[in-house]
């Protein structure tokens, strides 16, 4: 493990020296993912892209592509675009990734079931933008926009995301702390 490494731990998500609260799946930290079952899938994973909204904030990394109004993301497992980028119509289930809510504002995607989606196994772990804190997600890790926004300027394709499966369910359910430096 490097300080270049996205490292979930109990207390959050440590990367370049920085403690991160974060949130997790509702589901907790699972090592057999299923899609909807709302855990987020223990592992090695690695940042594949970075998509951001360019009406709403400045483009976060050089390598960041904006979100256009009919990107989507496919969802519907079985599907030959299951777990990929797709653009609307698409008429299969599917997620928005041009949300009214900023939750996509800046949204890190992994390689979790991807290139070669196993229908079944989950789709899109993303990082992305909290609700608000302590509040689970789907399966994906999310923090503040600040810290998001740190991830993305920092985190570069192919950095690793390790998700280790000893992390308590609740993790992302509990106050957080501000940012720290560790």
């Amino acid at each position: 493990m490097t300080p270049e490494d996205l490292f979930l731990t109990p207390a959050g998500l440590r990367f370049l020296g920085r403690l991160i609260p974060c949130s997790i799946g509702r589901g907790g930290v699972s090592a057999e993912k299923r899609e909807g079952d709302g855990a987020t899938p223990a592992g090695l994973h690695r940042i594949t892209g970075c998509y951001y909204r360019p009406d709403r904030i400045r483009r976060p990394a050089l390598w960041a592509q904006p979100i256009g109004p009919g990107d989507l993301w496919c969802d519907k497992s079985g599907d030959p675009n299951y777990n990929r980028l797709v653009k609307a119509p698409c008429p299969v289930s599917h997620e928005k990734l041009r949300r009214a809510d900023p939750l996509y504002d800046i949204v890190l995607i992994t390689d979790w079931n991807w290139p070669n989606a196993t229908p079944g196994k989950g789709s899109a772990i993303f990082l992305h933008q909290w609700r608000r804190p302590g509040f689970a997600t789907a399966g994906c890790i999310a923090t503040s926009r600040e810290n998001i926004a740190f991830i993305a300027q920092h985190a570069r394709l192919g950095s690793r995301l390790i998700v280790p499966p000893s992390i308590p369910k609740y993790l992302g359910m509990r106050r957080s702390a501000p940012v720290t430096q560790v």
